[in-house]
């Protein structure tokens, strides 16, 4: 078991991962440092394993997919997560870690918004789509994360081996801020200066089809997280549309003693059984994942148990 690991996700990178890691092993000379290749077509391992890195492969495309491997196989007293770009400062990483290792800190996010990013990121929409996730989250979900989507990150032993990793690509960050806020984990934050790609260094996100794919994201996980919210927004959506056509036939009832619009009242009728649905559909999931929230605290308490084998394990040797 590591006491620190970095974890370097990469995607064709050879032109900045020797200086991230580089800048890692210097910051945190105790450190191991981790680099997942996945699939990359220049000398991005080659480039890592060089500065001294301990390099390993990811065969399934996406970001996701190299961040689950990961936390797999690693095992560490704190992890930092960054990526291979070179965007963000090694010596940050110290501050992360100190959070984590001695304020207990599940998860702390290295917030890019609230310092550099706007002016350095050339990329006006994906400021934009970042600024619009951030607001839409901490509304959502009521929580204060200042950067949802920063690919910067440090996390707890507990946080790595219980987060369920389910996205495949570059959504994985914003589902590991709603995991951890939904879990009620202790989440930092801690202002990072944000520097734009060198040149010679190409961004692997397309703005709008990523940003699809985060929006996809949050409204899954917010039926997967608030099912009794979400559920409900529908079942009022329905209960106003069949009012909206109902009120005109129920007037037009109690002055002539008539129903012209048959087949609108049996579609009203529907529609209000599909509401009642829909309620109580989203009270039932609420209650299974109230039980789902008592089996991840046992697994959190399993999870702690093997932490405290390791690190004594750690100390003997």
């Amino acid at each position: 078991m590591d006491r620190i690991a970095v974890l370097i996700p990469c995607f064709n990178e050879e032109r900045t991962i020797r200086k991230v890691v580089t800048d890692f092993k210097k910051t945190l000379p105790d450190a191991a440092v981790y680099v997942y290749d996945n699939n990359s077509n220049d000398r991005t391992a080659a480039v890592a394993r060089d500065a001294g890195a301990i390099v390993r492969k990811e065969t399934l495309q996406g970001k996701g997919n190299v961040i689950r491997r990961m936390f797999r196989e690693v095992d560490a007293e704190c992890y930092i997560m960054a990526d291979g770009d070179d965007t963000y400062p090694a010596e940050a990483a110290i501050e992360m870690v100190k959070r984590v290792l001695e304020d207990q800190a599940d998860m702390v996010v290295g917030d890019r918004l609230s310092s550099t990013y706007f002016d350095e990121n050339k990329r006006h929409f994906h400021n934009f789509g970042n600024a619009l996730v951030r607001k839409s989250i901490n509304k959502l979900f009521k929580s204060n994360i200042r950067d949802i989507m920063t690919g910067y990150r440090a996390f707890s032993y507990q946080f790595v081996k219980t987060f369920p990793v389910l996205s495949k690509g570059f959504e994985i960050e914003t589902e590991m801020s709603i995991h951890a806020i939904d879990k009620n984990m202790n989440v930092a934050n801690v202002v990072v200066e944000y520097r734009d790609r060198p040149d010679g260094s190409s961004s692997k996100l397309n703005t709008f089809s990523d940003g699809a794919k985060v929006i996809r994201t949050i409204v899954s996980l917010f039926e997967t997280y608030k099912p009794r919210a979400f559920f409900s927004g529908i079942a009022l959506v329905l209960f106003l549309l069949a009012a909206v056509f109902f009120i005109p036939i129920f007037i037009n009832y109690r002055k002539t003693g008539l129903v012209p619009n048959f087949p609108t009242l049996i579609v009203c009728g529907f529609t209000v059984i599909a509401g009642l649905q829909s309620f109580f559909s989203g009270i039932i999931l609420h209650t299974l994942r109230k039980k789902d929230r008592q089996d991840f605290e046992k697994d959190l308490i399993r999870c702690q148990e093997r932490y405290t084998e390791l690190t004594k394990r750690n100390e003997r040797n």
